[in-house]
């Protein structure tokens, strides 16, 4: 350090050689006394310990010696002086650090300690060094504080105790020292100080650990330069960045005070990196379980290979995204992968294609599409070595070998590299497609991940794709999903907005608007409540397409308090590999419950529920669909449901359990309960009686029971002669098997309350 100027402040008194006339024997300030030319004072030019030296004698109480040179003040300056002095003969003093504080105006700045503590000379000939520290604030160590309004000093030393003793005084020392206190004054701590290079070459880990050691919770900065980090850092303290870091991509930076994107941004000199090596922080322990992009857009040229960027393919503690946009740029990383190539299949390895041509080309996470193949079937797992590949879902069109086509759509947020990732959230994100690639896809296998209050804006293929049990539990909730098709007829679009392969997902009040399909559901168990998917169009008896498809056949499924606006609810069984009935549970376990179904536009032939069986011999055997409300607008339909038999029909016979009741029907033809109680009045005298209710049953079912017949009012004969018999009942009569016969004893009129069902209860 360079103990002459600091800053342009010039710090050394002069050295005695100069010229005693320089040095006060009082208290240096204008006009006092000099040592020039007394008895008591000489300079020695050849002292062998100090070269030149101030030869004084103590003459008086106090003798005081101080520069007239005006040694400047300021807050924040800290000055450590010394002094080498030894005691060539007589009486031994005692030495001290002393000066003369003054203010700007030239007087005395009253109350403050002028003086240091005494050191007491003990032997003739020895050298001892006295200090003393002078500065604003009363610090530690600090023996002269002089505060804020002192300008300058004029410093020196004082002889205290017997007089007549003779001692040599070696030049005066004055040095800046503010360094020892910068930490506290300025709460900062410089990677430089502990050895970093900022060169972009010389590995600097070390030194920024160091740094961080030393900070104790004052902030660390680093100036300018480029900083290697090659190894594992993590920052425990606040830090600032003026220069940037370069790590290798698999190296983390964990800033645990500063976890947020401007500060990785700041770091790094790039928005789009530093939120890499965020996420990246994001599954290590960063003492924070949320990575919050603080309402900034993130721009991505190619999709987030989340599992790659955190170096795991396991993890199950919970983290959160949060706050933020990620917004796709064009390029080609946008661009989807396509394969087609011949593949076998067999319903006894109902997940697993075997003999697959070019199978190594075949990407992780493709969807499977061709003949036989149900909707949102991907590919989980493949064996190069064996040439197989793990399917998602299983196949209905059976055994044989076909040409299949696999494509590989482009996320933003791709899980897919996780073979478990658990408990993981995405909060309040605006995920951009832009038309250019697709949301989110989940891990291979995960547990109650959850995508809450986020905005899926124009997904080019789909929202959110499961290709394996990722979604087990998954939580959607309050989602708005944008398709990108929505100019296009209903029947054009491609893109859905999210697929569930496993059990237990709670989807809840999302916004869906002019997407393919809304969801395509495997798995059991699901909560579906709140939600309004709109589907429509602007052209006149337009096509509608299912909104919500489910593909298990017993999904213990609540569809509860949505809104489901131009589309329908197709349930099938396209992911059956043996799609025959031949034991277990067919239709069933389904409880469609205070909707509101409403159409626009479209043909009479339009249904909202719709039960799509492939193979023969399936049968509803548990279904309630109650307090729900059907309405049309320009429009009427026949009917709300019904039976698509492209690949099958229902056996009527098995039907059980099944209840449509308390629904409301505007601007539908013909309403359907079951149970259905009607009045049939009898005008002619008959002893059987045809009662018509088979109309009203659920997707054109049989009238298999009759609960109950009450008659209303006298049943009588044709001269009008009250019987009291009852009749006995014929269920499924007719060609289609939906009429009752009521047989009585004899001929009779009358009216009578039926009550008929399309199943049995039990």
């Amino acid at each position: 350090m360079n103990k002459a100027i600091t800053d342009g402040l010039v710090l050394m008194p002069p050295a005695f050689s100069a010229g005693l006339n320089l040095w006060s024997r009082e208290d240096g300030v204008p006009g006092q006394g000099s040592y020039a030319d007394q008895a008591n004072a000489a300079f020695v030019p050849a002292d062998q310990d100090f070269g030149g030296a101030l030869e004084l004698q103590k003459t008086s109480a106090t003798q005081k010696l101080r520069c007239f040179q005006q040694i400047p003040m300021q807050p924040g300056l800290y000055l450590r002086v010394t002094v080498r002095v030894k005691c060539v003969s007589g009486a031994l003093p005692s030495v001290r650090i002393a000066g003369w504080a003054g203010r700007s105006n030239g007087s005395n700045v009253p109350g403050v300690v002028q003086s240091g503590p005494s050191v007491a000379l003990t032997q003739y000939g020895q050298v001892v060094e006295v200090t003393a520290i002078i500065g604003a604030g009363n610090r530690g160590g600090v023996t002269m504080a002089w505060g804020a309004t002192a300008a300058y000093g004029h410093i020196g030393l004082d002889l205290t105790g017997p007089n007549g003793g003779v001692v040599r005084i070696d030049d005066i020392e004055i040095e800046d020292i503010t360094g020892i206190y910068l930490r506290d004054i300025f709460d900062a701590v410089d990677v430089r100080d502990f050895g970093a290079r900022g060169d972009g070459v010389a590995d600097d880990t070390a030194a920024f650990a160091a740094a961080d050691s030393a900070a104790q919770g004052r902030t660390i900065t680093v100036p300018a330069g480029t900083y290697r980090i090659a190894g594992n850092l993590t920052i425990n303290n606040p830090i600032r960045f003026q220069g940037t870091l370069v790590q290798p991509d698999e190296v983390r930076l964990a800033l645990t005070r500063n976890y947020d994107l401007d500060s990785y941004t700041s770091a790094f000199g790039n928005e789009l990196l530093g939120f890499r090596k965020a996420l990246q922080a994001l599954f290590y322990f960063t003492d924070h379980v949320a990575l919050d992009l603080s309402d900034r857009r993130v721009d991505l040229v190619e999709p987030l290979d989340v599992a790659a960027i955190a170096g795991l393919t396991t993890f199950a503690q919970r983290r959160f995204l949060t706050n933020g946009q990620l917004n796709a740029v064009a390029g080609p990383g946008w661009d989807d992968g396509v394969v087609t190539a011949s593949a076998t299949y067999s319903p006894s390895a109902p997940l697993q294609l075997t003999a697959v041509a070019s199978v190594s080309t075949i990407p992780l996470g493709a969807r499977v599409s061709g003949p036989g193949v149900g909707r949102e079937v991907y590919v989980v797992a493949k064996n190069i070595g064996t040439g197989t590949l793990t399917l998602s879902q299983p196949l209905w069109g059976g055994a044989g070998t076909r040409t299949l086509t696999f494509t590989r759509y482009k996320y933003l947020l791709d899980f897919s590299g996780f073979e478990d990732l658990s408990r993981f959230e995405i909060d309040r994100m605006d995920l951009n497609c832009n038309g250019l690639c697709s949301g989110i896809m989940l891990p291979r296998i995960g547990l109650t991940l959850r995508i809450g209050d986020c905005v899926f804006n124009r997904p080019k293929d789909r929202g959110i794709t499961s290709i394996g049990s990722g979604c087990q539990g998954l939580i959607v909730d309050g989602c708005q999903f944008w398709s990108n098709e929505q100019a296009m007829l209903a029947q054009d679009r491609s893109s859905i907005a999210l697929n569930i392969n496993a059990n237990d997902a709670k989807i809840r009040s999302n916004r869906v608007v002019r997407f393919a399909h809304f969801m395509v559901a495997n798995g059991g168990g699901h909560l579906i409540s709140g939600n309004h998917f709109f589907q429509g169009d602007s052209a006149a008896a337009g096509l509608r397409r299912a909104g919500l498809i489910v593909t298990q056949t017993n999904p213990r499924l609540t569809f509860t308090g949505n809104y489901v606006d131009n589309c329908f609810i197709e349930w099938s069984n396209e992911h059956d590999a043996d799609p025959d009935f031949t034991t277990g549970f067919s239709f069933g376990n389904v409880s469609i419950a205070a909707n509101h179904f409403f159409a626009s536009d479209v043909a009479p032939w339009f249904r909202w529920i719709v039960i799509a069986p492939k193979g023969s011999g399936q049968f509803v055997q548990g279904l309630t669909v109650s307090d729900n409300t059907f309405r049309t607008i320009n429009g009427a339909v026949d009917r709300v449901e019904a039976v698509d038999t492209t690949h099958g029909t229902l056996d009527f016979s098995r039907f059980r359990n099944v209840n449509f009741t308390g629904n409301v029907f505007n601007g539908v033809s013909q309403i359907v309960m079951n149970p259905l109680t009607l009045l049939h009045t009898q005008n002619t005298a008959a002893d059987t009686w045809v009662v018509e209710g088979g109309a009203f049953m659920p997707f054109g079912a049989r009238v298999r029971n009759t609960q109950s017949l009450v008659a209303e009012g006298a049943i009588t004969t044709a001269a009008d002669v009250a019987q009291y018999a009852m009749p006995f009942v014929l269920n499924e009569q007719g060609t289609a098997r939906n009429l009752v016969h009521l047989r009585w004893p004899a001929a009779v009129k009358g009216k009578v309350l039926a009550t008929l069902r399309c199943d049995n209860p039990t």
